[in-house]
């Protein structure tokens, strides 16, 4: 069995496990999962740029907010439907990206860093000043009615579970498709030695904004899915913490793996969740496990297993 073969298998494999979790978990769990599979495609997106790229972005909450802002202000104040609303959602991610990706590609390093925080506080900032329209930081419901798409209701939790699953499946296989062709390969010498694949011939500037229009694209559908799914949209899905958040899910599963940001959220949602159950500084918990991880499994728990056992993991 060929390497390709052995990753799709694996990949597959952590899909049909899912599938078959929705019979099987009861419904705190269900809904749990429901909820980490929609922010895992969140956290695939910024793998996208800054796993496979080495670019370190501290602001892709702009993207994950526009998807969702895109898609919940369709609905509120157009009346849109459903179906016609995530798509907003995700051109106002892609359009974005691509304004921001243009402006940011004339930075580089520290610099990149600095102003992709600045646009997203920006955007932040930007929700809570029209906030007679997004309601800032008291958010909006949108309402289970209007949680539909062909028929189906999303507000049921079997419904939202399928429908978390799908959009993660779709995450993972274009995220593999990806890493698997000559464009991923030049997103990872980008990342291991940008100037020897500019002398190589490759227009890097390019491939650059390429990796920022996907990864806008996917976090803004991230942001629009998690909107549709539970049913609320507020300004603290563009906060500097929604920012973050991706960077350490990435840091713990892997940065550059593709089941890493999967692993990173899982593992990160239920030490904050179990930690809560023993004390209100559970995020002194949280932030000791970090920093152990840290130090003793450096390239995140699937990029550890990838070093030490199952080399051919994307």
């Amino acid at each position: 069995m060929t390497d390709m073969q052995k990753s799709w298998g694996l990949h597959l494999g952590i899909i049909a496990l899912l599938f078959v979790l929705q019979f099987i978990l009861p419904a705190y769990h269900h809904g749990s999962l429901a909820r980490i599979m929609v922010l895992t495609c969140y956290a695939m997106g910024y793998n996208i740029l800054f796993g496979y790229t080495g670019l370190l972005s501290l602001g892709h909450a702009l993207f994950f907010a526009a998807g969702m802002y895109g898609m919940s202000l369709s609905i509120q104040h157009l009346d849109w439907s459903a179906g016609p609303a995530v798509f907003a959602g995700l051109v106002a991610g892609f359009a974005m990206a691509l304004v921001i990706g243009m402006l940011l590609l004339r930075t580089a390093g520290v610099a990149f860093m600095i102003v992709t925080l600045m646009f997203a506080q920006a955007g932040y900032l930007t929700v809570l000043y029209f906030g007679e329209w997004t309601r800032g930081d008291e958010g909006f419901v949108i309402k289970q009615e209007l949680r539909r798409i062909a028929g189906f209701d999303l507000s049921d939790p079997t419904n939202r579970y399928f429908a978390a699953l799908l959009l993660m499946a779709v995450c993972i296989v274009i995220t593999l498709r990806v890493v698997q062709t000559g464009f991923g390969r030049v997103l990872v010498a980008i990342r291991e030695n940008e100037e020897r694949t500019r002398m190589l011939g490759y227009d890097i500037q390019r491939h650059k904004l390429a990796a920022i229009l996907l990864s806008g694209t996917m976090s803004a559908a991230a942001g629009a899915a998690y909107g549709l799914l539970f049913g609320y949209a507020g300004a603290t899905f563009a906060s500097v913490q929604y920012s973050i958040f991706p960077l350490l899910w990435v840091l713990l599963g892997g940065a550059g793996t593709v089941l890493g940001p999967f692993i990173g959220t899982l593992f990160m949602f239920y030490l904050i969740d179990l930690s809560s159950e023993l004390t209100t500084a559970y995020m002194l918990i949280a932030g000791l496990v970090l920093v152990a991880l840290t130090l003793f499994a450096p390239q995140g728990l699937v990029g550890e297993l990838r070093r030490r056992t199952l080399r051919w993991l994307p």
